[in-house]
């Protein structure tokens, strides 16, 4: 039974520090996804994340689907240089992260 042992916690291990799923949506399933419903317009959370930082300058967004969920991922440079990374869940608007990047 001890090698048994030995075997699973090693690959325990590695599947705990694989890197969550994630991949890029272009602009035209952005578009689909908000006109049926399943997102928020980009618009509106970028207000929301500009609100937090105030004075910041956006570098970049994007539109993520992490498993199974749509994330907007928001990049922004703040007035004192700082660059942060947000993430806002693209359904609802709650916020998922917001660190420095």
């Amino acid at each position: 039974m001890r090698p048994a042992i030995l075997f699973t916690f090693p690959l325990a291990l590695l599947l705990a520090a694989t890197p969550v799923a994630s991949r890029d949506l272009d602009q035209d399933e952005a578009l689909r996804l908000r006109r049926e419903g399943l997102i928020q317009p980009l618009e509106s959370l970028l207000q929301q994340a500009m609100a937090r930082h105030p004075g910041a300058r956006l570098l970049e967004a994007e539109l993520e689907e992490e498993d199974g969920v749509y994330v907007y991922e928001i990049e922004l440079l703040t007035a004192d240089g700082v660059a942060r990374e947000l993430e806002l869940d693209a359904r609802d608007g709650r916020l998922l992260k917001d660190e420095e990047d």
